[in-house]
């Protein structure tokens, strides 16, 4: 269904052409200088990689991806078999057009790769989840090249060490000796798309996660309802849809649209975590659901516009526990973003019931008690359904009390505030997540992946205890002015900055490195189909083609 190009959401190594394919400029702005890495293209760089200059033929006509015979998954494993067969494609996207005919392999090629999963339970049929072993072992060699991993998601992301030269028609390349031990740095390495504020084809969201498999990123955060529609439909309140999308058969994701990005995303080895945001960033839902918002006030009288969801009716709660019931059955996932911010208090303010309950509560003229109260309720209807949340800082700011699991997602202030707001979470005993610095929907020109790459989690004061709870971070390309249109370049390869930083090892910060293999990188990514954006002046050898 989806062509060639889509299929590099490989089981084991991203094409690293070794020609030299684009930025030919002898200077390059903001003191960057073009050098050649002596790790070729890799990107996000392993944790420790040897390239050695001996090279070894590898042809479509003799080359396979086989299981070995000690590893535990076996030819059962159809998350395996099926990204063998989009890793030879991509690898050799001319072999099914010609047809396989087998030949002698040349003494100096590489003629089959074995994939060795060590553990006894593979995880083959399940999902991937925070603490998932996405580690591996990879010896590059002729004949036999082994890719060592205890589970099915080290094996996916045992990819990157395969780097080619073409030597003829796409069907005869080269490639080096090498030796990767690789891990991820940080758990959670995710990219959040928001697609209520512009609707996102589903053939735009699959391509991404395509992209997102290449750079080793391993959670979706789809924020996929918001105050502008609610494209999800649910089943169990149909007219929430129906009422909230933009079109309610056009811009709507179904039950059977979700279930297949939620597979998708699992044979790449992506989470999918999804997030219904209140009591705020809800004003769709209200067109759908009957007094879920709160009536504005004007004086005396009611305005006719709507605020947050009403904290104080029971009619709420029955809403929203049968609503997160349905939720945590669609999305395997043990855990939902729940939001909680940028809650405007002014609605509630103004409406008398409101108050009244308040004063009832003794909270006086203090909203954010009110807030409190409201969003430990969500809680605790998400908790009785077996799930664990996902916060936006503000939940932590304003003292709600939380499950020791909880993880709180950090987005607001500038570097000092944000340093600050990581150190006061981590030293309460919370799991933590960064994305202030990775909003990517917020642009400049220039090579503005250089202070994405920059941005550390674990840059703030602290003691060694508190970095462990930095769980990774995620890339945010929020929709106010994104959609299918500039979508795609606009999150790349700005995002792969992002992905180097939450997998490879802390000290890889050279920006004249990191430019080398990037550029290479995003021409990587262009010869597949995904339109990322240049990083300076020059050429790929393969260019965007369009659709």
């Amino acid at each position: 269904m989806y062509t060639a190009r889509l299929f590099a959401a490989l089981l084991l190594a991203v094409v690293c052409l070794a020609t030299q394919e684009e930025y030919d400029n002898d200077i390059l702005e903001e003191g960057i200088t073009l050098t050649d890495s002596q790790y070729g293209s890799l990107w996000p760089l392993p944790q420790k990689v040897q390239m050695s200059t001996v090279v070894f033929k590898l042809s479509g006509a003799s080359f396979q991806i086989v299981d070995a015979k000690e590893s535990s998954s076996g030819a059962s494993c159809s998350l395996l078999q099926n990204a063998y067969r989009r890793y030879f494609e991509y690898i050799f996207p001319s072999a099914r057009k010609q047809g396989h005919v087998k030949k002698k392999t040349p003494a100096s090629a590489v003629s089959e790769l074995q994939v060795w999963i060590t553990s006894a339970d593979t995880e083959c049929d399940g999902f991937p989840n925070v603490t998932s072993d996405e580690s591996y072992q990879l010896s590059v060699d002729s004949p036999v090249s082994v890719l060592k991993a205890s589970t099915v998601w080290g094996a996916l992301r045992g990819r990157r060490p395969w780097c080619f030269k073409h030597t003829h028609a796409h069907t005869k390349k080269s490639i080096n000796r090498t030796e990767i031990s690789d891990f991820p740095r940080f758990a959670h390495r995710g990219v959040l798309l928001d697609t209520s504020r512009h609707f996102l084809p589903i053939k735009v969201i699959l391509a991404n996660l395509e992209a997102m498999a290449w750079n080793k990123f391993n959670v979706f955060h789809w924020h996929i309802v918001d105050d502008p529609s609610f494209p999800y439909l649910s089943r169990t309140f149909p007219q929430l849809s129906q009422q909230g999308a933009f079109h309610p058969y056009t811009h709507v994701y179904t039950p059977s649209d979700v279930k297949m990005i939620i597979e998708f995303a699992r044979l790449r080895g992506i989470r999918v975590v999804p997030e219904f945001d209140t009591p705020g960033h809800t004003q769709s839902w209200g067109k759908g659901q009957k007094d879920l918002l709160t009536p504005c006030y004007s004086g005396a009288s009611p305005s006719g516009s709507f605020g947050p969801v009403n904290p104080i009716l029971n009619t709420t709660y029955e809403f929203m526990s049968m609503f997160f019931k349905e939720v945590s059955t669609v999305f395997p996932d043990a855990y939902i973003h729940l939001g909680g911010d940028e809650v405007d208090f002014n609605c509630w303010k103004s409406n008398p019931d409101i108050q009244k309950f308040m004063e009832q509560q003794g909270f006086g003229t203090d909203y954010s008690k009110l807030e409190s109260l409201y969003i430990q309720r969500i809680l605790d209807i998400v908790s009785s359904t077996n799930k664990h949340y996902l916060i936006w800082q503000e939940v932590f700011d304003n003292g709600v009390k939380m499950k020791a699991d909880t993880v709180i997602h950090v987005w607001k202030g500038n570097q000092q505030q944000y340093q600050d707001e990581m150190s006061r979470v981590t030293a309460s005993g919370y799991q933590v997540l960064l994305s202030t610095p990775w909003y990517l929907n917020r642009i400049s020109y220039g090579q503005d992946w250089q202070a994405t790459y920059k941005a550390d989690p674990q840059d703030f004061n602290g003691t060694d205890a508190q970095k462990k709870l930095v769980v990774g971070g995620e890339a945010c390309l929020w929709g106010e002015y994104v959609d299918a249109t500039n979508l795609t370049p606009r999150l790349w390869p700005r995002a792969s900055a992002v992905a180097e930083r939450l997998w490879s090892d802390k000290d890889v910060r050279d920006l004249n490195d990191a430019y080398s293999r990037l550029a290479q990188h995003r021409c990587r990514m262009v010869q597949r189909g995904i339109p990322a954006e240049p990083l300076f002046s020059g050429y790929c050898a393969y260019e965007y083609k369009g659709v």
